[in-house]
């Protein structure tokens, strides 16, 4: 079945179906990675993305099964569910060969009601997104409704756990985890360093609570839009000296929360590459990514501090505050499929406890 990608700005593509043809609108971004796709698609920052991925061949190596392990987390992904509306791809591979494969990308993605269009030329629309920016779009089927345009709204709730969730209870100290939408690799990193983990919703009241460290997860979408999340930090947790750690999105809400402003970067960082540079010395990194804002660096004043900055577009991928323990990196490092180079962020926070 042919099926149109429609761009805000009037731009057309065609291209197959395939997956589970249906029309949908989101935001369009394209991901550099060449590698791990249902990682990807299932990363909860994903929520809401018109996925296009610029490596050409995708599929090939089928999907792995996807169970839960003794802590309950699911393997082989970062969430339960597909969260990307849409994947766009050249060349689909409807033959899939791995050793740990359990269906084919197309069969999974069917069973999650996500549709895919390969034929494109991703090439050239990678081009456009880097000249233009990211933007919304919607994906036409012949002779079936339009879908109506993508809302930016707060996809938080869409992505975060409804009710408090515990790990490795017991243990002498203990964290609390605002999930904004946590992967899964991150609660099992945490739990490696032998920490108990109580797992909030993004909106809940932790101020009443016992525990030794904050981290706020990452998530989806603008962090104008968490404004909950914001003001729990500013009139609870950045008036106590115990350690805040913010990931992504997390990292930007601790901006918020510090006085700091933020901006839409013009096609975001979604990739395993992203070079990063520790402020002041020649320490670079490469890491992983998948967000589309940014702080901006003049509004970095007082006791907060610019900790790491981006390579490619000097944007900041890090701030730490000079008085107490609080840092928040754009960036991750505890999955076992990209460079873990950076875990020094958690073994710090671990050590401030």
């Amino acid at each position: 079945m042919t099926v149109s990608l429609i761009l805000a700005d009037g731009t057309s593509f065609k291209g197959e179906a395939f997956g589970y043809a249906k029309p949908v609108s989101g935001e369009l971004v394209f991901n550099t990675a060449m590698s791990g796709y249902p990682e990807i698609m299932t990363d909860p920052a994903s929520r809401g993305q018109l996925l296009v991925m610029t490596y050409p061949v995708i599929g090939n190596y089928g999907v792995q099964p996807m169970d839960l392990d003794e802590m309950g987390l699911v393997t082989n992904a970062e969430s339960e569910h597909i969260q990307v509306r849409a994947l766009i791809v050249s060349d689909f591979s409807t033959f899939y060969s791995h050793w740990n494969a359990k269906e084919s990308l197309e069969s999974w993605m069917k069973r999650e009601k996500v549709i895919g269009i390969s034929g494109v030329d991703t090439r050239e629309l990678t081009k456009h997104i880097r000249e233009h920016g990211s933007m919304s779009a919607r994906i036409l089927l012949p002779e079936q409704d339009k879908p109506a345009e993508y809302e930016f709204t707060n996809l938080l709730p869409q992505v975060s756990c409804k009710k408090v969730i515990k790990y490795n209870e017991g243990a002498k100290k203990r964290i609390v985890l605002v999930d904004c939408g946590v992967k899964a690799s991150m609660i099992r990193c945490l739990a490696d360093y032998d920490v108990e983990i109580i797992r909030v919703p993004w909106n809940y009241d932790y101020s009443g609570m016992e525990y030794d460290g904050l981290v706020i997860s990452d998530g989806p979408g603008n962090p104008s839009y968490c404004s909950e999340v914001v003001s729990r930090l500013q009139s609870f947790a950045l008036t106590q000296d115990k350690p805040v750690l913010g990931i992504g999105m997390g990292c930007l809400l601790l901006g918020l929360a510090g006085g700091m402003d933020t901006y839409k970067l013009k096609f975001g960082h979604h990739t395993q590459n992203q070079p990063v540079i520790m402020e002041g010395t020649d320490h670079c990194y490469i890491t992983c990514q998948n967000h589309n804002y940014a702080i901006r660096e003049e509004s970095v004043v007082g006791h907060w501090k610019v900790y790491l900055k981006n390579l490619n577009d000097g944007s900041i991928e890090g701030i730490f505050n000079t008085r107490k323990p609080f840092v928040g990196v754009m960036f991750h490092s505890e999955s076992e499929s990209i460079p873990t180079d950076t875990e020094f962020i958690y073994n710090d926070f671990v050590s401030k406890l």
